[in-house]
């Protein structure tokens, strides 16, 4: 007990001395007070012109107009058959891409797309590229869902990239039942009348189950859109790539002359419970997107070989017990191979889609961890 009496006593007297030797601090005149500077006023964004047309009255917009037919310096745009065709071109330019002047007489070619795809990645990804949405598809589309669960397959990548313009919604329905839940309504396409209504339904049971990823580009319109949209509402599919057209429509051609007529979009997809599809297209949850020559070059060439090597880097080779017996050192010779390969063009990448891959591998890392 005295020990520790006295022990409390020496700590008691080296503070004391401590706070001795400790001069006490001037003290410190009081700061003079800095004036906050005014925040600059946000500068006023500039209207669209649209949104100044859609900013005025009718008789403001009649006016505008009277004014131009009366005052315009060239006389000869002003009459009532100029104006007539200006304003179709005002309304065909605001509608787009719901209605359009096409050339009947020169169609340009149907775009062929690209062959189906089917192939597992890093042994539990399931990539899927439709290539089109025809009819013949849906076979191609069953017997790589069965290969894929026979293959323990975990996730699904579906890549809408490069299949053509179309309005097989059909077909787009049929792809949507091999993945969403008996039962679920997927889209329907709707006239102005309320009545005038088709609706496409869930009527089987999934052929897959998992995580999957949507792949879309800037040049998917239509039964593409259709769905994407309806996989993203209905089993919670990501979707990476570029925001789409936003034709999910049905169309009807009217005819204007020999070899034109107008193009006018009639009924439009609807996905339950989400934002419409037409005219604004479908907005990626990830925004990322190659150039286009770059996809093409890799959808030619994925053919033959596969799309594994747009995706993961060439593992470096390693020394291993067969080349100490052979009196090799493949280390060695992949330094000199990568030696002579700088300065050549990069590797081909599908970033897209490596993209897709690695949010893949977060998802299922994050349920695994969730599991534990």
């Amino acid at each position: 007990m005295i020990p520790r009496l006295l022990a409390i006593i020496l700590l008691s007297a080296s503070f004391g001395r401590a706070q001795e030797a400790t001069p006490t601090p001037a003290p410190s005149a009081a700061p003079t007070a800095t004036p906050t500077p005014t925040p600059a006023p946000a500068p006023t964004p500039v209207p669209s012109l649209r949104e100044l047309v859609d900013g005025l009255k009718d008789e403001e917009v009649s006016k505008a107009i009277s004014a131009i037919k009366e005052k315009f310096l060239d006389g000869s745009k002003t009459t009532d058959a100029a104006l007539q065709r200006a304003t179709l071109e005002g309304v065909l330019r605001r509608f787009d891409p719901g209605a359009t002047i096409i050339n009947t007489a020169h169609r340009p070619p149907e775009p062929e797309g690209v062959p189906f795809l089917a192939e597992i990645l890093d042994s539990h990804i399931g990539y899927l590229r439709l290539g089109s949405l025809e009819p013949n598809v849906v076979p191609q589309l069953d017997a790589a869902l069965s290969g894929f669960v026979a293959n323990t397959v975990d996730s699904l990548i579906l890549d809408l990239r490069e299949v053509p313009p179309g309005e097989n919604f059909e077909v787009a329905a049929d792809v949507a039942r091999r993945l969403a839940p008996k039962g679920k309504l997927l889209f329907s396409i709707q006239k102005p009348s309320a009545k005038q209504e088709r609706i496409y339904t869930s009527n089987q049971d999934p052929a897959f189950q998992g995580v999957i990823v949507v792949l879309i580009d800037a040049d998917n319109r239509g039964a593409a859109e259709a769905l994407a949209a309806t996989l993203r509402q209905n089993v919670g599919a990501m979707i990476i790539g570029s925001e789409t057209v936003g034709g999910a429509a049905e169309f009807v051609e009217v005819p204007l002359s020999e070899g034109l007529a107008v193009r006018v979009a009639v009924a439009q997809i609807l996905v339950p419970d989400s934002t419409p599809i037409f005219p604004t297209g479908v907005k990626p949850d990830v925004s990322i997107s190659l150039p286009k020559e770059v996809q093409e070059q890799i959808f030619r060439e994925s053919k033959a070989k596969g799309v594994s090597q747009f995706v993961f880097e060439n593992e470096r080779r390693r020394m291993n017990e067969a080349a100490l017996l052979s009196g090799l050192n493949p280390e060695i010779d992949s330094a000199q191979s990568m030696q002579r390969d700088r300065g050549r063009s990069a590797p081909l990448r599908d970033t897209v889609l490596q993209r897709a891959v690695d949010l893949v591998t977060a998802i299922n890392f994050y349920q695994t961890k969730a599991k534990k």
